[in-house]
């Protein structure tokens, strides 16, 4: 069966879950994040609420960098999840991962994977972080533009997926 890795990138409120979503819906992908370790010790130990505002999402990219250069925990974790993808029935894994050295490390470790940039008329601008932050110096296999209604954009996501999954798998 063939199967791809696609690194999945962009600013905050691009549409990155919510059409990976629309792929994982159909039973044909799964997902993981680099910052769900992260998640749990953010909110155990430092009492986050749970919200990614400017703040939270401060939080959080300066605990998985400080993770990632102590143990990198979060590389490990989505090197994990492709493990266990690779013995499933799914076609797709998205990997969220926003910095380029974690990016690069995934690349090296896994087989067939390309790198995606969903972009989003209006989230330009600055987030406050480095990683959110540096999300646009990144080259990337594809850029994705999602500017459609959402009914539209998951359809034409999907449609893009299984191009990729048929050039590359």
């Amino acid at each position: 069966m063939p199967k791809l890795a696609v690194i999945i990138n962009g600013r905050p409120g691009a549409g990155k879950d919510f059409l990976c979503d629309a792929v994982v819906g159909q039973g044909r992908a799964l997902k993981v994040s680099s910052i769900d370790p992260i998640l749990g010790i953010a909110s155990r130990e430092f009492g986050w609420d749970g919200i990614k505002d400017a703040k939270g999402r401060k939080l959080l990219s300066g605990l998985k960098r400080v993770s990632a250069e102590y143990n990198d925990l979060p590389n490990r974790c989505v090197l994990r999840a492709y493990e266990d993808f690779l013995q499933s029935e799914a076609e797709v894994l998205f990997v969220h991962i926003r910095e380029e050295d974690q990016i690069e490390a995934f690349k090296a470790a896994a087989g067939n994977c390309v790198t995606l940039l969903i972009r989003r008329p209006g989230t330009d601008g600055t987030a406050g972080n480095a990683s959110d932050d540096g999300v646009e110096g990144i080259r990337y296999d594809y850029i994705f533009t999602n500017d459609k209604p959402p009914e539209q954009a998951g359809e034409l996501f999907q449609n893009f997926i299984g191009e990729l999954l048929s050039r590359h798998a």
